[in-house]
This record gives C-alpha cells, sequence and structure tokens, in this order.
C-alpha cells in the first residue's frame, strides 16, 4: 500500500503505513472519506471486503483529522483488504480542524488510479453486488452518474424520502432535479468513469456547511450527463444526527435550487404562474430576481380565501406602484406552472381530489391545444402514464384521472416542483420529453 499525504494543509502528517512496489491501475476505486468514523467504519470496511466484482479493485480512503480511533480501525482492516487482493491507499492529515467532506472525496479520487469511481461514506454499508452491478451499468452508460435503491438505517427514518429515492421512474430521475431532496441519485449511491468525474467536477472545498454534493450534481447535469439507477437495493444508507448533511441549513438549499431553476428553466418561458398563493408560492416569488419576478402573471390557488383577496402585494418591492400579482383559481390559470405542494401522499383526501381536478384540467388544456394545432389526437401519454389511461372521445375524464394523476403529482416533493405543459424539450437538455413535463 502507498498512502499520501496532504500537500495543501501546513504542517500535515501523511498516513504513510507502508511502501511497495508499482502496481498497474485498478479498474474501480472506491472513494472513501473518513472523519471521526469510529462507530460505523468496521462494517463500513468489511463491506468492501466482501464485494463480489472480480475486477482489480482499490479502496482510496482520506481521513480528515479524524480525532478518535478511526486510524486504528483503517490499520487493522488494511492487511485483511490486501490479503484479498484488494489495493489499498491511505492519506490524511492531522491539522487542528477537519477541511471538509468536500476535500477529502477530491483528495481520495487524486490518490486513487481506478478508471470508475465508487463513492462510499465511512458509514453506509455496501451490499455485496455492488460494485459490480454499478460497474456494468457505467461501462454502458460512460457520461452518466449511476445511482442504486437503498436500505434506511435505521428503517423508520426518513420513510417518505427512501420511498421517492427508490421508486422514482427512470424519467424522473431528471425531471425532479429541482426537488427540495436534493440529487434524484443520493451521493453515496455514485458510480461513474474517473473521465466523466474529471469533466464535472472537483467538489466544492467550501468545508462544513455546503451542500458539494449538490452543486456537482446541478453542474453534472450543466454539461449533459445523465442519470441511471440499477434498481436493486446495494447500500444501507445511514440516518444519524452526526451525518455531516444536517450541517447544511434548509435556506442555503432553497437558494441553490432557485437559482439553479431560474438558470435552467425559467429563461425559456415569457410567462408563468405560481401554484399556491400561500406561504411557500410567496416565499418562491419573493426569492426570485426583478427580472424573473416579472414573469410571474398570477397565483392560482383551490383556497377560496386566498382567491377571494385577488392579488398578493409584494410590499418588499422597491417598485413604484408595488407589485399586485393576481390570485386566481387554479382554473383560470394559464400554464407553464411553477407548483408548491408537498407530497401527494401526506395531503387530506380533498386535496387529492382537488389535484385529481387539476391534472385532469392539464390534460384537457394539452388536448384542446393539440387539436387547434392539428396535431395528432391523442396526444402522447406523460412518462409513467400507460396509453390506456388517457382521454379520448371513447373514454371519459373520470376513468382516467386516477391513473393520470399518479403519474403527474404521486412523487411531487416539498415546493418548488416545475410543471411546464406543452413543451417538446428537456428544460435542463433539451432532451424529447413527454407533453406534462415535471422538473
Amino acid at each position: 500500500m502507498q498512502a499520501r499525504g496532504d500537500p495543501a494543509a501546513a504542517g500535515a502528517a501523511a498516513a504513510v503505513v507502508a511502501c511497495g512496489p508499482a502496481r498497474a491501475p485498478a479498474q474501480v476505486s472506491v472513494i472513501l472519506p473518513v472523519h471521526n468514523a469510529e462507530p460505523w467504519l468496521d462494517e463500513c470496511l468489511g463491506s468492501v471486503l466482501q464485494q463480489d466484482f472480480e475486477g482489480r479493485l482499490e479502496l482510496s480512503i482520506f481521513n480528515d483529522a479524524s480525532k478518535d480511533k478511526s486510524m486504528a480501525i483503517i490499520e487493522k482492516w488494511k492487511e485483511k483488504l490486501e490479503a484479498s487482493g484488494i489495493l489499498v491507499v491511505v492519506g490524511g492529515h492531522d491539522s487542528p480542524s477537519p477541511r471538509g467532506v468536500g476535500y477529502s472525496k477530491n483528495q481520495a479520487v487524486a490518490q486513487s488510479s481506478g478508471a470508475y469511481l465508487c463513492f462510499l461514506d465511512s458509514d453506509d454499508v455496501m451490499m455485496p453486488q455492488r460494485v459490480r452491478l454499478q460497474h456494468a451499468a457505467a461501462a454502458q452508460h460512460p457520461t452518466s452518474i449511476i445511482g442504486c435503491q437503498v436500505q434506511r438505517e435505521p428503517p423508520d427514518s426518513t420513510q417518505r424520502y427512501t420511498r421517492w429515492l427508490n421508486q422514482l421512474e427512470p424519467g424522473q430521475l431528471l425531471t425532479q432535479a429541482f426537488t427540495s431532496h436534493g440529487p434524484t441519485v443520493p451521493m453515496p449511491t455514485w458510480f461513474c468513469s474517473r473521465a466523466w468525474f474529471s469533466h464535472v467536477g472537483p467538489f466544492d472545498e467550501g468545508g462544513r456547511g455546503v451542500p458539494e454534493d449538490l452543486l456537482f450534481f446541478y453542474e453534472h447535469l450543466r454539461k449533459g450527463g445523465g442519470l441511471v439507477r440499477v434498481d436493486r437495493s446495494l447500500l444501507v444508507y445511514r440516518y444519524h444526527p452526526a451525518a455531516a448533511t444536517h450541517a447544511v441549513l434548509e435556506t442555503t438549499i432553497w437558494t441553490l435550487r432557485v437559482r439553479f431553476l431560474e438558470e435552467q428553466a425559467l429563461p425559456r418561458w415569457a410567462t408563468f404562474t405560481i401554484w399556491n398563493a400561500g406561504r411557500q408560492g410567496r416565499r418562491l416569488y419573493r426569492s426570485l430576481t426583478a427580472e424573473s419576478r416579472h414573469k410571474v402573471v398570477a397565483f392560482c390557488d383551490v383556497d377560496e380565501n386566498k382567491i377571494q383577496k385577488g392579488f398578493y402585494c409584494h410590499e418588499e418591492s422597491q417598485e413604484r406602484p408595488k407589485p399586485r400579482i393576481p390570485v386566481l383559481h387554479f382554473r383560470a390559470a394559464r400554464p407553464p406552472f411553477v407548483i408548491c405542494v408537498k407530497l401527494v401522499t401526506c395531503l387530506p383526501p380533498l386535496e387529492k381530489r382537488l389535484l385529481r381536478s387539476f391534472a385532469c384540467f392539464l390534460w384537457v388544456t394539452a388536448v384542446q391545444r393539440r387539436r387547434k394545432s392539428s396535431l395528432r389526437f391523442p396526444p402522447k401519454a406523460p412518462s409513467g402514464a400507460s396509453a390506456n389511461a388517457l382521454p379520448t372521445p371513447n373514454r371519459p375524464l373520470s376513468t382516467s384521472c386516477s391513473t393520470l394523476t399518479k403519474s403527474i403529482f404521486c412523487f411531487c416533493l416539498t415546493a418548488p416542483v416545475l410543471v411546464s405543459q406543452l413543451r417538446n424539450h428537456h428544460p435542463i437538455q433539451g432532451r424529447k420529453d413527454s407533453s406534462l413535463c415535471f422538473l
């Protein structure tokens, strides 16, 4: 094993264990940043040893100033791993403070040799098939991030989030990229080619409180990268109070999401409507730049109390007169919409029925516009909806409502979720998409 130190940190001490002869590069490098991981590291490293991948496998560990017994555990497992044929590279520093997850990942990647990178968090556990199955998928999709389904530990933690991760359909990995849960393929499941990582990366090294995974995810999409999920549960994804993700403020995530929305989708629209005249819809409006706010022609809602007010006045605006945005019943609103709603499975029956009505309203609008444009009827089904679910002259809306609503709303997350009606191109990459597009 050849260990490498941290060239950027003054006074850093490299975790050098031994130096051996030069070895051939690995096919896959498991990238493992470590910081005070003593409670979980044995199980994590054991899962690397259990991989059934038959190619050359390497483990690249970077110890980010751990103050517990993490290095002793790494030393213990090093001999077992190398005896099994797994190459091991360990680097790190013992500065007073850690440099952060983004920095540690970048260092672990830099000291590794594999043609493919398999990212692993020190508190998670891989299933034996993970490297083998994701490597096969990555070979077929060289410009994609490959993910997988997960098991949450403890099992009853973040149930809605876990269900969302595991049940997203292939097309929704892209079209739900604006949702509040962050990357549709979570960072601990990422697997990609080194060449593509180098093209997109590196990770942001801002340290604690910086969502380096979300920033990399957005840059990956900007550069035309794809998203693929292996539909097998290949990772035990641990949830605990000490996880680095808890250091990221919700306001930080919100700002990044809104800016990405403005960058990738809103420039393609002359105007749009915000669904939800309540707190979240108004927050979205206030978060937009002045240019984007001028494109908002209305709020729409189902709450009669909000509708009766007639308008929303942006009191904080420096404009004179202050903007007064109409509040309409959703049937009077016009697309495209940015919808600020919560997960439909959590809504009461009345709200679900209203959303079903809204789904049918959108689809009737699509049908009518396609008729006016002399396009083929019936229109193409939304991704995930059977053609048998579409309303046609011989199939009333009432029989198609439930299936259509499921394809539109069942994975819809806390605002903002973007709905683009009647658009032929994916707002991120210009790809052909269905006539109702979730973003």
